[in-house]
C-alpha cells in the first residue's frame, strides 16, 4: 500500500477538543497515511485508536477507504471508528446527554 495521508474530516477538531475537555490526551495520527487511524486517545491508563468520519455526510461517504480497510484488517489490536462527539466520548466510557454532534 502507498503512503497516502488521509484528509482531515471536518469534525476532527471538535471531536479532539471534546476528548481533551473530558480529560483525555489525544495524539493526531492522520498524517501518517497508509490507512493509519486519525487519532490515538489516552484515557485512564488505556490507549485507544480511532478513525474519525464526518457524521454530517451520508453513510456511503463515511465508509473506510481501501487503505483504512487494509490497515484495520491487519491490525492485531483495538481500533474503532467514530463520527460524532457522543460516539468519541462513548469510546472512552463517557455517556452524553442531549444532542451535541
Amino acid at each position: 500500500m502507498g503512503r497516502r495521508a488521509s484528509a482531515v474530516d471536518a469534525n476532527q477538531a471538535v471531536i479532539v477538543a471534546a476528548l481533551r475537555t473530558a480529560g483525555a490526551s489525544v495524539e493526531l495520527l492522520h498524517s501518517v497515511g497508509k490507512g493509519c487511524p486519525d487519532i490515538l486517545i489516552g484515557y485512564k491508563g488505556s490507549n485507544i485508536l480511532a478513525e474519525i468520519k464526518d457524521g454530517s455526510k451520508v453513510p456511503s461517504a463515511q465508509k473506510l477507504t481501501s487503505f483504512q480497510v487494509g490497515w484495520h484488517e491487519a491490525w492485531r489490536g483495538q481500533v474503532d471508528t467514530v463520527n460524532s462527539i457522543p460516539a468519541a466520548l462513548d469510546l472512552i466510557g463517557i455517556k452524553m446527554r442531549g444532542t451535541i454532534s
